[in-house]
């Protein structure tokens, strides 16, 4: 257990780690943000692959156009982490769960769909911008782009909380395999004396947990993509609830795209860099 001032320490090293973390993959998340809501081939202003996509943007909106929408993510961030690791634990007791209990993934279930509340509105607004092909110069800020969003659709689900059922599912089934695949799968493989090892085993769970987690989320933040960002035919709603998307992108445009080799990537990397990291230090013996 941490004494007072070792948790203060350690949520300052966090919350500074993942300012540090969103700023590196920050650009990736907005090639994969444009890859989601691109409608395949016919789409005209469809990128033609991943460096197509990097050539343009630079061409187009410049370097800081890989930036655009990264204020709601940083500013999400502390009370994304605090909400999913607190309730993560609160349903652990609640569910008065044991090491090695399928029910791990209750809890981590319960910690997705909670944290998932939190970040959607700052979603909504990153996507809003993330999508945007205008130069960073003339881009809204992200406070104008909330506010226009709030003056036009309100807060409710056609507005700031546009999506909302795409990121329950997609945190929540993330978080649920992530978190009982990890702790069921280091509570089982023997502890390693060597710090060098111990961490390596760690880290290697947390790889794999991270990469099944993202391969499973996929459709869910394809759909999330698609509902929060514009849609094709402006006044008109064609992404309207989550199944409905992923069943109209299956039927148009097939399973398989760019954007589950970027998801995976984005997934897989960041989420191991922050919460695995997290999760080892919260959770070593």
């Amino acid at each position: 257990h941490l004494l007072p001032n070792e948790n203060v320490t350690y949520s300052v090293c966090f919350c500074f780690s993942g300012l540090v973390e969103i700023c590196l993959m920050h650009p990736l998340d907005v090639v994969k943000t444009r890859f989601q809501i691109q409608r395949g081939t016919s789409d005209p202003t469809s990128y033609k692959s991943l460096s197509d996509c990097f050539r343009t943007i630079i061409r187009s909106e410049g370097v800081f156009g890989f930036y655009k929408g990264i204020l709601p993510p940083i500013l999400a961030e502390t009370p994304k982490r605090a909400v999913k690791f607190f309730t993560f634990e609160q349903y652990k007791k609640l569910l008065n769960l044991t090491p090695l209990s399928p029910a791990l993934s209750a809890a981590g279930l319960g910690a997705g769909l909670t944290e998932a509340v939190v970040v959607n509105p700052f979603e909504v607004v990153k996507v809003s911008l993330q999508a945007n092909r205008d130069s960073f110069k003339e881009q809204p800020s992200s406070f104008a782009q909330a506010r226009r969003i709030i003056k036009s659709d309100g807060f409710g689900l056609k507005g700031l909380n546009k999506g909302l059922t795409s990121t329950l599912g997609r945190h929540g089934v993330f978080n649920m395999i992530y978190f009982g695949f990890y702790f069921n799968v280091k509570d089982a493989i023997p502890t390693n004396p060597d710090p060098t090892l111990e961490f390596l085993r760690k880290f290697t769970i947390g790889l794999v947990s991270g990469t099944i987690s993202s391969c499973v989320n996929i459709p869910f933040d394809v759909a999330k993509s698609r509902i929060q960002g514009p849609q094709p035919v402006p006044g008109e709603i064609k992404y309207r609830t989550c199944f409905q998307t992923m069943a109209l992108v299956y039927r148009e445009e097939g399973i398989l795209n760019t954007s589950i080799i970027l998801e995976i990537l984005f997934q897989g990397i960041y989420k191991v860099l922050s919460d695995h990291i997290l999760t080892c230090t919260l959770h070593s013996d």
